[in-house]
């Protein structure tokens, strides 16, 4: 009898909304400040043993942030932010998953925030146990290059913005 390796294949994953996590840092005048979004959905499919076949996709209700300040969390939902009104939803879809040389895994794809579409690049870490996993990405981006704060004078308010997603998954 022939016996032949087990094609790798990427496996579906839901994500648990109760534990999972997608925040922010921000700053104000010198001082930093954490926010997070109260709702979001992400589609994932990710193998660890063929990351070419990894697929990562969420859409962010913008008017969920929460960054403790009714005041600041009504600036984020104004016009000279995240228009809500206008835009109520980001979206970040991949193009392609890559090992880097240090041996860690990279994401590249799209965020759209507002009407403006910018490349990202995530961190990714993944690590599952049977039937269960947790899915930490990471970046950096530029308010700027999505017309946040352009409006006004903000300049007390940081240009680079550190992002953090924590999914507890479950395997479908």
């Amino acid at each position: 009898m022939l016996v032949l390796p087990a094609a790798s294949q990427a496996r579906d994953w839901s994500f648990d909304s109760s534990r999972s996590t997608l925040g922010f840092t921000g700053t104000y005048s010198g001082a930093t400040f954490e926010g997070k979004f109260g709702k979001f959905d992400a589609t994932i499919r990710y193998d660890e043993g063929d990351i070419s076949t990894a697929k990562f996709e969420a859409i962010i209700n913008l008017a969920s942030v929460d960054t403790a300040s009714s005041e600041r969390n009504d600036s984020l939902k104004g016009e000279d932010f995240f228009d809500t009104r206008k835009f109520p939803q980001a979206h970040f879809v991949t193009a392609a998953f890559a090992k880097t040389a240090d041996g860690s895994v990279e994401a590249k794809g799209t965020l759209t925030i507002r009407d403006k579409t910018q490349p990202v690049t995530l961190k990714v870490k993944f690590a599952a146990t049977g039937d269960k996993a947790t899915l930490d990405v990471d970046t950096v981006l530029r308010r700027t290059d999505f017309g946040l704060g352009l409006g006004k004078d903000w300049s007390d308010i940081g240009a680079d913005v550190p992002v953090h997603g924590h999914l507890a998954l479950t395997g479908k």
